[in-house]
C-alpha cells in the first residue's frame, strides 16, 4: 500500500462527491441549475486590488514567508478599524494559502499527535475534523466546555459566525471558551472568515478586548479575504494572535516553503486598506439574503440561527437528502447537514453566493 493510500484511508469521503447525482439532477432543469451549495464567489474582484496585483507581477524574486511589511500592517489597521480589535502586532500577522489550507495543517503545524485532543463544535466545517485526523490526534464535538469533564484539550476550534450554521457566539461564551483554554494550557483556534458578514447582532472576535482583555496568549485568529473581497481564487488568508505561536507557525512554514506569492500579498494589502468595496459586496449579499430567506419560508422551510455569514441553514422536519431531492427536482442545489455533523441530519445550507439573476430564479422556483 502506497504512503498516499494510507493517509487517504484515513479521511472520510469527499463529501461533494457524495452530491453529484443531486447535482446532475438540479443540472437538467430546463432553465439551468442554481447552484447554492459551495460558498464560492461569482462576484467581480474590485479592479483597485486587481490593479496592485498586475502591479508587482514582473518582480521575479522570491516572497517572505512572514508577507511585506505592508500587508501585516494593513492586517492590523484593518481589523481596528474594521472590528475594534487592538492591541495587535504586526509582527504577529502571518499570510497563508487559504485560510483552508492553514486549517487543515494547524495540528500538525503545533506539533500535534496521538495523545493530544482537539475539539471542534458539533455542527463544524469538516476541515476541523480532517486536519485533527491528518495529525493523528483525538477529536470531540462539544459545543459545552462541560461535556469535556476533566479531559485537557490541546487545540479549541471556535467558529463564529458559523459555517454552516450562521450561529453567532457572544462575548460571555468566548470569555468562558478562553478562560476555560488557558486553565487547562489549550489553544484556542478561532475561525473568524464571516466575521464581517453579521445581519443580526453583533459578532465578535477572539481578539477583541472584551473577550481576552486585551491578552492575546494562547489565542490566534483565522481571516479569510475569499469572503467580504471575492478573492477566493487567490487563496488570499492570514492568521494573527499569540506572537508566540505565530512566531512558531512562521518558523515551520520557512522549513516547509509555504509562501503567498508576492503579487497575491500585493492584492491582500490593497483590499485590506479599502473599505469600499467591501461594503458594496455586503450590500449584495444582504439584498441576496432577504430574496431568498422569503422564498424559502414561504415554501415552508424553517430557518435557524443564520444571524451572520453566507448561508441560510434551513429545514424541513425531514432528512436532508430527501430535501436535497426536493430542491434538485426544482433545479436547484444545496449541501446537505450530514456534511456537518451527525447532529445536522435535517438541515441543508443554502448559500447566497450566486448572482442576483439566480438568487430570483431560484426564489420564483421555490414558489
Amino acid at each position: 500500500m502506497s504512503p498516499r493510500r494510507r493517509v487517504s484511508a484515513l479521511l472520510p469521503d469527499f463529501p461533494w462527491d457524495t452530491i453529484a447525482s443531486v447535482k446532475a439532477t438540479a443540472a437538467a432543469h430546463p432553465d439551468g441549475i442554481v447552484d447554492l451549495s459551495v460558498g464560492t464567489p461569482v462576484d467581480p474582484v474590485d479592479p483597485l486590488i486587481r490593479a496592485a496585483l498586475s502591479s508587482v507581477a514582473d518582480v521575479p524574486g522570491y516572497p517572505t514567508t512572514h508577507g511585506t511589511p505592508e500587508l501585516r500592517a494593513a492586517a492590523v489597521d484593518a481589523l481596528k478599524r474594521r472590528y475594534g480589535i487592538t492591541g495587535l502586532d504586526p509582527a504577529a500577522v502571518l499570510p497563508v494559502i487559504g485560510t483552508k489550507e492553514l486549517i487543515a495543517g494547524l495540528p500538525r503545524l503545533l506539533g500535534l499527535g496521538a495523545d493530544d485532543l482537539v475539539v471542534i463544535p458539533e455542527v463544524a466545517y469538516p476541515t476541523y475534523e480532517v486536519g485533527a485526523l491528518l495529525a493523528g490526534t483525538k477529536v470531540v464535538r462539544a459545543d459545552g466546555l462541560t461535556q469535556l469533564g476533566p479531559q485537557s484539550p490541546a487545540l479549541i476550534y471556535v467558529n463564529s459566525p458559523s459555517n454552516p450554521t450562521g450561529k453567532v457566539l457572544g462575548v460571555e461564551h468566548l470569555r468562558k471558551v478562553v478562560q476555560f483554554a488557558r486553565e487547562r494550557g489549550a489553544v484556542v483556534a478561532s475561525d473568524e472568515c464571516y466575521l464581517g458578514l453579521a445581519w443580526e447582532g453583533r459578532a465578535v472576535s477572539i481578539l477583541d478586548p472584551e473577550v481576552c482583555d486585551g491578552d492575546h496568549t494562547g489565542l490566534l485568529a483565522v481571516h479569510s479575504l475569499s469572503k467580504t473581497s471575492n478573492l477566493a481564487s487567490y487563496r488570499a488568508g492570514f492568521v494573527v494572535g499569540d506572537a508566540e505561536l505565530v512566531a512558531e507557525l512562521l518558523e515551520v512554514r520557512k522549513h516547509s516553503g509555504m509562501m503567498v506569492p508576492f503579487p497575491i500579498q500585493a492584492a491582500m494589502t490593497a483590499a485590506l486598506g479599502d473599505d469600499a468595496h467591501e461594503a458594496v459586496q455586503r450590500e449584495r449579499y444582504r439584498a441576496r439574503r432577504e430574496v431568498l430567506r422569503k422564498a424559502l419560508q414561504d415554501a415552508g422551510f424553517r430557518i435557524d440561527h443564520s444571524e451572520a455569514g453566507l448561508y441560510l441553514w434551513s429545514t424541513r422536519g425531514e432528512p436532508c437528502r430527501t430535501t436535497l431531492d426536493w430542491l434538485a427536482e426544482r433545479g436547484i442545489l444545496a449541501a446537505p447537514g450530514d456534511f456537518y455533523g451527525p447532529g445536522a441530519g435535517e438541515y441543508v445550507r443554502i448559500a447566497l453566493t450566486a448572482s442576483g439573476e439566480r438568487i430570483e430564479a431560484a426564489a420564483q422556483r421555490l414558489a
